[in-house]
């Protein structure tokens, strides 16, 4: 007869499977399992499985664990991993695209009534209407301050209630009124803490990232680097058209205010000599801008005018041949 793995031969195997899915795998999620069930946590396996691993276990081992494989292998990146294995916290290793991992996760969530003493993770609003419940029951209600009326042998609560609110902790008297009107009001499962990706560590909103907001986020870069490097005075790429431009503006204030001139300056000084120059000069540009974009239009009707060419058989020639 087989006899029953030890304790220590168990920490043996866990150890062992733990350093295996480290050298694997370089994707890693921390995910908070609170209020998950053993049924749940086997269905989201079953989704999962093909490129990914689910890890639970307790967090000093889990600690101790990549500590030592950390001073084994030199590789000092799975100490990032400490500080996040903190409270009920499972790892999930994969081989897929982080998002799609994390929306699959996402979708293995099941609702679950409000258990008294339980923080609420979302605000409870009960719906105006017939409860079903017969007027023995008003107790419940008055209890909780929620207007209510008899209709048709029932109660019917009147307005719509704001019974929890979130992160209040649930009290007997919520939990027993929502067992009453069947509500179950929380869902629970696999919830993304943080992402590990070959040594570095971020948050789950940064896979909801598109192009449109890295382009964003870049030209917000570039515009506060701009910006810096015009108030020290400090030439950089992105700054420099911008030094380029005040310098000339500089330069050809002092050209207008003095007798200095250069070519540059010799046009403005014109303009400002005799507005009426600057005038003619807009307008020449307005009208080769205009005729530019009527130009085609008018080849086309040129073309619609010209009569079409006879030939010989129009004529009549080509009977004869």
């Amino acid at each position: 007869m087989v006899g029953k793995t030890s304790k220590a031969d168990k920490k043996i195997a866990y150890d062992r499977k733990l350093c295996d899915l480290l050298d694997e795998y370089t994707q890693i999620l921390i995910v908070v399992a609170d209020n998950v069930g053993s049924k749940q946590l086997q269905d989201i396996r079953k989704g999962l499985r093909g490129d990914s691993v689910v890890l639970m276990g307790k967090n000093t081992m889990m600690k101790r664990t990549v500590r030592v494989h950390a001073d084994k292998t030199g590789n000092k990146a799975f100490l990032s991993l400490i500080p996040l294995l903190v409270g009920n916290v499972g790892l999930i290793f994969t081989k897929g695209d982080l998002k799609e991992v994390s929306e699959e996760v996402a979708k293995y969530k099941v609702g679950a009534p409000a258990r008294v003493g339980l923080v609420a993770p979302i605000d409870v609003v009960v719906p105006p209407g017939n409860t079903g419940l017969d007027p023995s029951q008003t107790s419940f209600f008055q209890v909780l301050n929620i207007p209510t009326k008899i209709n048709k042998g029932t109660v019917e609560i009147i307005t719509p209630v704001e019974l929890i609110r979130k992160g209040e902790k649930v009290g007997s008297s919520e939990a027993a009124l929502l067992a009453k009107l069947g509500i179950r009001p929380f869902s629970y499962g696999l919830v993304v803490l943080s992402v590990y990706e070959n040594g570095s560590v971020f948050s789950p909103e940064v896979l909801n990232l598109t192009e449109d907001d890295l382009i964003e986020k870049f030209a917000a870069g570039v515009s506060m680097a701009t910006a810096l490097s015009l108030a020290i005075s400090y030439p950089t790429l992105a700054a420099a058209p911008h030094m380029f431009i005040n310098a000339y503006k500089n330069v050809l204030a002092i050209a207008i205010a003095t007798d200095y001139s250069f070519p540059q300056a010799d046009k403005v000084k014109e303009y400002l000599a005799d507005p009426s120059k600057f005038a003619v000069a807009v307008t020449a540009v307005a009208a080769a801008d205009a005729g530019g974009d009527t130009a085609p239009a008018a080849k086309e009707e040129e073309k619609k005018e010209e009569p079409a060419e006879e030939s010989d058989d129009d004529m009549g020639f080509g009977l004869f041949d």
